[in-house]
């Protein structure tokens, strides 16, 4: 049998991947609560918004004040996701110390997704991960659509890796290799991670899982044979996704953590207190939770 991870590292990333997919416009005040009970769990990485333009993500728009009212415990991140030299400055006059950049897998993804070519993103996250650097910020890479791309289909492992190995050369600490639209299953999880762990270390990837067509847990299993020992989850499963309307959204936080523990992996976060702040929080969604835990709970 494989040797799993003692300890796994989960990104919480509810606060920002999980709202901003979400068509009620949550309250300032609720989403400082969201982040502040999120902490409280033991959570040590929060992706808590993004610097981007209001004109494309309404529901972001107060980062800024988010980041300077949250309650900051001391052995805990908080990040933000940023397009842009200008998303960069933003965030740094927030007194961000975390930030993440965003390329794609599919050309036809990354012009849809940030009216930019693969290559044309690149050099913009060039220059946006050495200026974040040399201000002092650590740098964590996302690359969507490595399992499948909602207009070209299949997208081939060596690309993923490429783009992988690209994104670290860049200087980024870590790559959340993502499926964006929860189309993976664990064949290709062993598959692409077959080629990956030969020659980068296990503890420079993460992996990100929408839970689409249900196979999100499966696969964190199977990542786990590979020394993958970062994920990240939504609290309550929040996010959906716009290229599967009605569809569930990324991995929740709290079923994450209830298999992890259940395989006797350390993680550090208490999994009833971030349902808790996902069930705090469902009211002003306005809608039911899709995480099994939390429902199982009710």
């Amino acid at each position: 049998m494989p040797t799993l991870p003692a300890a796994v590292t989960v990104v919480e990333v509810g606060p920002r991947d999980g709202l901003q997919n979400e068509s009620a416009q949550i309250p300032t005040a609720e989403k400082i609560a969201f982040v502040d009970r999120l902490s409280a769990s033991g959570l040590r990485e929060i992706e808590v918004s993004a610097f981007v333009s209001p004109k494309w993500i309404p529901q972001l728009a107060d980062a800024a004040e988010v980041f300077q009212r949250i309650q900051r415990r001391p052995g805990t991140r908080y990040s933000a996701l940023v397009p842009n030299m200008a998303g960069l400055e933003r965030a740094i006059a927030a007194d961000v110390t975390d930030v993440e950049i965003f390329a794609a897998a599919s050309e036809t993804f990354s012009r849809t997704n940030t009216n930019r070519g693969i290559e044309e993103s690149f050099d913009t996250y060039r220059d946006v991960t050495s200026a974040a650097i040399a201000a002092g910020l650590r740098v964590r890479g996302y690359l969507s659509t490595a399992f499948g791309c909602p207009f070209e289909g299949a997208v081939s492992v060596d690309r993923v890796f490429a783009l992988t190995a690209r994104l670290l050369e860049l200087g980024v600490y870590e790559v959340a290799v993502s499926d964006t639209i929860g189309i993976a299953h664990p064949g290709q999880v062993r598959q692409l991670l077959e080629q990956m762990v030969l020659t980068m270390p296990a503890s420079r990837i993460a992996l990100h899982f929408h839970d689409t067509r249900g196979m999100a847990l499966a696969n964190v299993l199977a990542a786990l044979d590979y020394g993958i020992a970062t994920f990240d989850g939504s609290a309550g499963g929040l996010g959906g996704c716009p290229y599967a309307p009605g569809a569930s959204g990324n991995l929740a936080t709290e079923d994450l953590l209830y298999m992890l523990h259940g395989l006797g992996i350390d993680t550090g976060v208490r999994v009833d207190a971030v349902s808790d702040a996902a069930r705090a929080l469902a009211p002003a969604i306005g809608h039911a939770l899709p995480s099994r835990y939390s429902q199982a709970r009710s």
